[in-house]
């Protein structure tokens, strides 16, 4: 029996490592990346509609979101949203939907929200459709973390996103640190581009370029390593950085330390 409805939880990412190379004739950065699902995850359910109707899509946050900032993009431009039209796109008529996105992962802080989205919608959509169709190529397109969404599992990442090997990790516990503001992709790899990279190896080459486009970062990331005592890591292009601990409760502990001393939002998680 065919479903009407689809239910999913996207889940937020972070990467524990990541090189990015220099800029390929496209402009676009070859990287190479350890990547792990985190537990923390949007919600989204999908309805299939009569044949005839238009298709509609909901953004929101969900009630217990830890951080919410305005949505103000418009739903066209959503990364799930986009990945349903690319079905419709590719496949020449109407997949009539209507979407609902309620969203915990913070935006624009470098975990991969609107990509875990993306892939997860281009799911349910050929579920519901009962579409005979290998998303690989539209999830490339929509994004370079996209594939490793679709993935579905810890993986190390090299390429544009699409080079994917199965990655054995053990359960982190985390503490992840999501300031009010963000840091734009583009912008990180533009300053990338500009910058002289430091000699040595990094855990994140993108750390002093997120620093140069957003000032505010390199000075919470030194208070709460003062703070812990303890590396921190930065997750992506930013604004999210994230502190490995031993277990449940010395993540929780951390994070409570760290909402008392400072005004940033933490959230104590584990890899999935």
């Amino acid at each position: 029996m065919q479903r009407e409805q689809v239910h999913l939880s996207p889940q937020a990412k972070v990467n524990f490592t990541l090189s990015v190379g220099s800029p390929l004739a496209s402009g676009m950065h070859p990287i190479e990346s350890k990547m792990a699902r985190i537990a923390l995850s949007d919600e989204l359910e999908v309805t299939k509609l009569d044949s005839h109707a238009l298709s509609r899509y909901a953004i929101l946050w969900h009630p217990d979101a830890p951080l919410q900032s305005d949505i103000d993009w418009p739903v066209t431009a959503d990364l799930a949203v986009r990945a349903h039209r690319s079905l419709e796109q590719l496949l020449g008529h109407s997949l009539p939907v209507q979407m609902k996105l309620e969203k915990r992962i913070p935006v624009g802080g470098g975990l991969g929200g609107g990509s875990a989205d993306a892939a997860a919608m281009l799911k349910a959509t050929i579920e519901l459709f009962n579409l005979d169709i290998d998303p690989a190529d539209l999830a490339l397109q929509l994004g370079s973390d996209v594939p490793f969404f679709l993935f579905g599992k810890n993986a190390t990442v090299c390429g544009l996103g699409d080079e994917i090997e199965p990655l054995e990790l053990e359960t982190t516990h985390l503490v992840l640190v999501c300031p009010e503001y963000s840091c734009k992709t583009a912008d990180v790899y533009k300053a990338f581009d500009s910058l002289e990279q430091p000699e040595g190896k990094q855990s994140n080459d993108l750390l002093l370029p997120a620093y140069a486009v957003e000032r505010r970062l390199e000075k919470d990331m030194g208070c709460v390593k003062e703070l812990i005592n303890q590396e921190i890591y930065l997750s992506g292009s930013g604004s999210t950085f994230f502190v490995i601990c031993n277990n449940t409760e010395s993540a929780s502990e951390i994070a409570k330390k760290i909402e008392q001393e400072t005004e940033l939002v933490a959230i104590a998680t584990r890899t999935c």
